[in-house]
């Protein structure tokens, strides 16, 4: 496997005209990754990009990036959901566009030793960040009502109770360590359908719990809520349905023609519209851009306009 394989952006040229870069203007790219949507930002406008990721080795990757735009690119080690006490120092409380590119990276995905991939042998490991526990940790540990939930609800696997009795099968045998060994007790539990790696559902459920990503993507998006400025955009890449669905229900929630009278409602709890819809449905991948990197098959790219209104604050 090539480490040092470019991470492929996708969706790049559309999220960068749904953004519509200006000079002056400052961008934050939630998820810098190899740097792909950042540099994309600067190249397009004379203006400033603050970056977040929260893998210590993107940041480090995106030293040189971070030095060659000097004056225009700040780099920061962190949750994009943490966005707000980041940029508290730095002075910033509103900016003109945000973008989120969900997930895992290719870069973290052919790095066996990052425990992510189900084709490369690795310890089962799957954090981004060094801390926290890792999905060894959750495989071997777990009663098998929570692993039948988690392989269930984020994996949408129809056979995590399968997998769930393989795994505790094994374990009691010997713990669980390596990413190839759990990917082959998936596949003899579950059977291949339409081509997919019958291990894809359970790894991807695997790292959504131990990174919390639905949880950071709910966080991250009230934030970008928040520090948008008034006609600021909001460009949100997902590759996988829950994902889709979240920033769906959360946009579309706000992007209500007006704030409903009821009787049943306080005239406190009603909400004017936070965002303006650009598209009601999300902008896929074409046919050329899925030949040429197949990865952005499920890619869904979303994207909304703030409004001058105040933000949802816990909103319900």
């Amino acid at each position: 496997m090539n480490h040092d394989a470019p991470h492929i952006p996708v969706l790049l040229g559309e999220a960068i005209a749904a953004l519509n870069p200006r000079d002056g203007a400052l961008y934050l790219d939630g998820t810098f990754g190899a740097g792909g949507y950042s540099r994309a930002l600067l190249e397009a406008a004379s203006c400033r990009v603050v970056a977040f990721d929260r893998d210590p080795a993107a940041v480090r990757q995106g030293a040189e990036l971070a030095r060659r735009y000097r004056d225009r690119l700040t780099l920061i080690e962190g949750r994009f959901s943490e966005m707000e006490q980041h940029l508290k120092p730095l002075g910033i409380d509103a900016v003109s566009g945000v973008a989120f590119d969900l997930g895992v990276s290719s870069m973290q995905l052919d790095q066996g030793a990052r425990g992510f991939s189900f084709r490369a042998d690795g310890p089962l490991d799957m954090r981004m960040e060094s801390r926290g526990e890792s999905a060894a940790e959750l495989v071997n540990n777990l009663p098998e009502a929570e692993l039948i939930r988690i392989i269930r609800d984020y994996g949408e696997e129809r056979f995590a109770r399968r997998v769930a009795r393989a795994i505790l099968a094994a374990r009691s045998k010997a713990p669980i360590s390596r990413t190839l060994e759990l990917a082959e007790l998936v596949r003899r539990a579950v059977p291949e359908a339409g081509g997919i790696d019958a291990a894809t559902r359970t790894f991807q459920a695997l790292r959504i719990a131990v990174n919390d990503e639905l949880g950071e993507l709910e966080r991250g998006l009230h934030a970008a809520e928040r520090l948008l400025a008034p006609q600021g955009r909001l460009a949100v890449i997902s590759f996988h349905s829950l994902e889709d669905r979240s920033v769906k229900t959360f946009l579309r929630a706000r992007a209500a023609d007006g704030p409903r009278a009821s009787r049943h409602l306080p005239a406190a709890q009603l909400h004017e519209p936070s965002f303006r819809l650009i598209a009601r449905k999300p902008i896929g991948p074409s046919a050329a851009e899925i030949a040429a990197n197949p990865r952005a098959r499920s890619a869904r790219l979303r994207v909304a306009e703030r409004t001058a209104a105040p933000a949802w604050e816990n909103a319900a």
